[in-house]
């Protein structure tokens, strides 16, 4: 039996735990990364949906929450909630982002229009 008396090719199991540890926090960026556009197109969808619904205030309640559900659909996102108060609108939307290794997050995003003041 041979004994191991030198240190020949601890270098290659160091280099692959130094790779591994670099694919877990590339991973992880790209997880992260990936959350943050989630979140940005979230709010550009309640932003748009807020903003159709006060261009249809004018036609009541109903089509103004109406219309901010026909543009949060086609931007892939559900409206949580759609309140009209006076002449403003608060719309809340909410999608789903699935994260490959961490499972699914939900995104949440509150816009508010109406006429300035």
């Amino acid at each position: 039996m041979k004994r191991l008396a030198d240190d020949h090719g601890v270098a290659t199991v160091f280099a692959s735990f130094v790779m591994l540890a670099l694919l877990v926090v590339a991973v992880s960026i790209v997880q992260v990364g990936s959350s943050v556009a989630a979140r940005h197109r979230a709010q550009s969808a309640a932003d748009l949906a807020a903003l159709a619904a006060a261009g249809a205030l004018d036609d009541g309640d109903e089509s103004a929450c109406s219309a901010a559900e026909t543009i949060a659909h086609r931007m892939s996102v559900s409206v949580a909630t759609c309140m009209v108060e006076d002449w403003d609108v608060v719309v809340t939307v909410t999608a789903t982002k699935e994260l490959a290794a961490f499972g699914s997050k939900e995104v949440r995003a509150v816009a508010r229009a109406g006429p300035v003041e």
